[in-house]
């Protein structure tokens, strides 16, 4: 029986061997356990509650502003809450043709807007060079459910029996990255990631792994969300997680603070060009950052709430910074997932505290949630990019609306104003429902002069 499984054990090595001999051969620039090149963002692009490009939302949250209002979309007199972070003046008419809008739901428009702008800032048809060994990886949480909701009222309401030939290319998760591929030629990896509010982290990730890997040498990744709906907002308050200051909207999100009611539910999309360090140097690209570990992992815990004491949480940050190589003291700053409701932010506070000990104290957390509100499947994406930022520019956004302290949340959360510090390392937490923790390790790019960086921050 034992040399039965001896000869089994030799015959799976073989196997193995084999395998990964094709593999080599078949994919000279990677291998099955990672060639560990480096991963640099040359280009990001945004459309938030502060605004549709990264300049603008960028130097309001700098300042403080909060992107959160009564929701103006539809009636919402009728339902517990009534507001939102609605991203305001949005016109796609410069990149989405008005044709082609009527295919596109909300959520794809963000991803193709905010595509387009990561596209542009690094460096365009340059950056695009080898399409083939290009990923697109975007993170969605909902998908088209705003196409959902009206095809459904239609199709009940009205007795139209045969829905739009649209209807189901508008609302499946990977219509996004697939249109994100046909506007730029890219033809390398292409995918969908769905983690709940994870899944733009998880999305950033899974691409720096393709690339440090080699089986990709950049990629436009991220997550797109348009889960403003009167369905979506009705179902998040049956659950009361939801704040129901609907007569202070600007003051509703306010991530550890002792008064926090819930979260803020926002809209959005977030992207970065991501690409191997040498192909960034090659062309002469801007490099705004590197991204140097990634950790994901699940609590297995329950559907809403987060483990205890924030377990996995911590678990998924020790990894995120094994991965990275980093010693827990070098980090700066962390981008929380903050989301201001009581469970999370308290959990995550002593997630921190289990991961840096006496260091948890000396460095910097912030929610940017507390202006911007919770985008779900595009929160890890768009935070990805103000992490990014804040290591080009060496200024920390604020958590505004810390008011009143929780004795459960000690640490120095950058109360409601920005400060300047220039941080080496920083992470960036996204966890979603069903457990889904993700963790970015970010580091600031040093090969190029900082000098002067701060003075394009407008803010």
């Amino acid at each position: 029986m034992g040399g039965g499984t001896l000869g089994s054990q030799r015959g799976a090595l073989t196997v193995m061997g084999l395998l990964e001999s094709l593999w080599r051969f078949f994919y000279p620039q990677g291998c099955m356990n990672g060639s560990g090149r480096r991963v640099v963002i040359t280009g990001l692009g945004l459309v938030t509650p502060l605004g549709c490009n990264v300049s603008e939302s960028w130097s309001r949250l700098c300042a403080g502003q909060s992107g959160i209002d009564r929701i103006k979309r539809f009636d919402a007199s009728g339902l517990p809450v009534q507001i939102a972070g609605e991203v305001k003046d949005f016109d796609p008419s410069a990149v989405i043709d008005r044709r082609e809008l009527k295919r596109l739901d909300l959520f794809s428009q963000y991803a193709l807007v905010s595509a387009d702008q990561a596209v542009s800032d690094a460096g365009g048809e340059a950056a695009l060079m080898d399409p083939e060994r290009i990923a697109v990886i975007i993170g969605v949480g909902f998908g088209g459910i705003g196409t959902v909701e009206d095809g459904v009222r239609e199709f009940y309401e009205t007795g139209m029996k045969r829905p739009s030939v649209f209807f189901i290319p508008r609302l499946i998760a990977n219509i996004a990255p697939a249109h994100v591929a046909m506007r730029f030629g890219i033809q390398g990896e292409n995918f969908a990631v769905m983690s709940a509010c994870a899944s733009g982290g998880h999305a950033v990730g899974e691409a720096f792994r393709r690339i440090r890997g080699g089986f990709q040498d950049a990629a436009l990744a991220g997550g797109t969300e348009a889960p403003i709906t009167p369905l979506t907002v009705a179902g998040f308050a049956a659950m009361r997680a939801l704040s129901t200051r609907n007569d202070e909207p600007r003051r509703a999100s306010r991530p550890f603070d002792r008064e926090r009611d819930g979260f803020v539910l926002a809209e959005g999309g977030g992207m970065l060009f991501m690409e191997t360090l040498e192909r960034a140097l090659a062309r002469g690209a801007r490099i705004y950052a590197e991204i140097v570990g990634y950790g994901a992992n699940d609590d297995a815990y329950h559907l809403t709430a987060p483990a205890p004491e924030g377990r996995g949480a911590a678990e998924c940050m020790r990894r995120a910074l094994a991965d990275a190589r980093v010693d827990p003291t070098e980090v700066g700053y962390i981008n929380a997932h903050g989301t201001s409701t009581p469970l999370n932010d308290e959990s995550e506070t002593r997630a921190i505290k289990a991961v840096f000990g006496a260091h948890a104290y000396r460095l910097a957390v912030s929610s940017t949630k507390s202006m911007i509100g919770h985008t779900l499947g595009a929160a890890g994406a768009i935070e990805a990019v103000f992490t990014a930022l804040t290591l080009y520019h060496g200024l920390l956004p604020p958590t505004i609306n810390y008011e009143t302290a929780d004795p459960q949340c000690d640490l120095d959360y950058v109360p409601n104003q920005a400060r300047r510090a220039a941080v080496r390392v920083a992470l960036s937490n996204a966890f979603g429902f069903g457990g889904a923790n993700c963790c970015l390790v970010f580091r600031r790019h040093t090969a190029d002069s900082g000098a002067g960086r701060a003075e394009e921050c407008r803010c």
